[in-house]
Formats: C-alpha cells, structure tokens, sequence
C-alpha cells in the first residue's frame, strides 16, 4: 500500500493534470532580469484585449548600467492574435531593438488567408521572403501564453514558431512533479518546462496553476545563464 505522502503526491499530480486550462484574461507582470545570477534590468509582459476577438501581448525588457548584455541592449516585442476558443493565431508582430548608438524595428504580418508571413525592415534579405504557414503556427511572443494553456506534469509540447523571417520547431518536456520557485519573498509551487531540442540553446519555463503568464523564464547559451525572467508582480487589466 502507498504512504499517505505517496497518495497525496499522486492526487495532486492528478489534479494538475486534470484542471482545465487558464482561461486567457489581461494582465500586466513584471519581472526582474537577471545576467550571470546577478540582477541586470527588469521586464513587463502585457496581454491587453482589443476589438473582437483580437488581443495583444507585449514584452519589453529593460537593462541597466554595468550589464553588457542588457544594459546596451534594449529589447520591446509585440504579437497581435486572435483567440477563437484556446486557439492562439498571430496576425502581426513587431520587434524594436535598442541599443547606444544603433536601433533596429522588425515588422512582419500572419496573412492567413494566403497561408504565408512576411517581415520587412531592418531584417537580413535572406529573410524577407514570405513563409509558408500552417495551422497552430505561433510568434515566439505567443508561446508563452501556449505553454501557460498546455502544461500539465509530463507532458510533451511542441510548437512551430514562425518569427522575424524563420521558422523555428521547439519541443518541450514538462517534469512530472512540480517545485518550489521563490522570488523576492513570494513562493510558488511550479511545473517546470524544459526545451528538449535547443542543443546548446536552452530554455526554461516554471508555470504555477492560476498564475497567467510564466512565473519564471530562464534562456541558457552554451551552459551560461543570458536572460533570466523572474515573476514579481502581475494584476488583471481591464
């Protein structure tokens, strides 16, 4: 017979697996921005509601003096979608790059009716050609509300992103038990999200029931820390 621990492990992890998916309501989060361990910046992840069934996330991030990484370098994304049930479909997306002394403004456009996307402006030639598209095809931005819908304990995850003139696959694994993750005195109890086929590109998700964005948002190169996503705050907007 399993110990009353073990039993209770078990119903929770039932449970988990069993709830119904975050309905997508607005929100403003911020977060802390780490380099190296050490904080470097802070972030703000937005999911507004526009005309119909139109919504928008954006991200900005936000460096500070001493950070070379983020402090010469600062980072605001967009995604306009659509939302028809728990389906996520981007019809626009914009990226700004900021740095010291140079700037750069990607925008592309999700042309669903003739099944391509298409970015132009301060972009490589090679990828400004129009790319197929296909059903369930995200922003990189949307894959963050996606992995707040999909997650449940071991589960597989698999997304085509389509974004800034690529087409980029990411599969994840979700750990079959969930952990503890403590920022600036608040504790939450996560599933931890791990991205299986980034090579030397790493990519962490810690998602906590109830909370609609990721608590915790970790992207490793070559072994190293880079950009490190750590949920301080988030409200509902209207």
């Amino acid at each position: 017979m399993p110990s009353v621990l073990l039993r209770a492990l078990l119903t929770s992890t039932l449970a988990l697996a069993t709830l119904p998916a975050l309905a997508l309501e607005p929100f403003v989060a911020t977060y802390q921005a780490y380099n190296g361990g050490k904080l470097a910046g802070s972030a703000t992840m937005k999911v507004t509601q526009r005309a119909g069934e139109q919504w928008q996330i954006d991200l900005g991030i936000r460096g500070t003096r001493g950070f070379a990484r983020l402090a010469r370098l600062n980072i605001e994304q967009s995604t306009v979608f659509d939302a028809q049930g728990d389906q996520y479909r981007p019809l626009t997306q914009a990226t700004v790059q900021r740095a010291i002394f140079t700037g750069k403004r990607m925008v592309g456009t999700y042309d669903w009716q003739a099944g391509t996307a298409q970015w132009q402006g301060d972009i490589k030639k090679s990828r400004r050609a129009p790319l197929p598209l296909v059903p369930g095809d995200l922003s990189a931005l949307l894959m963050n509300l996606a992995v707040i819908r999909d997650a449940a304990p071991d589960k597989q995850l698999s997304y085509r992103v389509v974004d800034n003139g690529r087409v980029r696959e990411y599969d994840y694994a979700v750990a079959a038990q969930t952990e503890i993750v403590e920022v600036e005195g608040l504790s939450y109890d996560a599933m931890r999200v791990a991205r299986t086929n980034g090579g030397n590109d790493e990519q962490f998700f810690w998602v906590a029931q109830g909370v609609p964005t990721p608590v915790r948002i970790l992207q490793r190169e070559d072994g190293e820390d880079a950009i490190d996503l750590r949920l301080v705050d988030y409200q509902g907007v209207q």
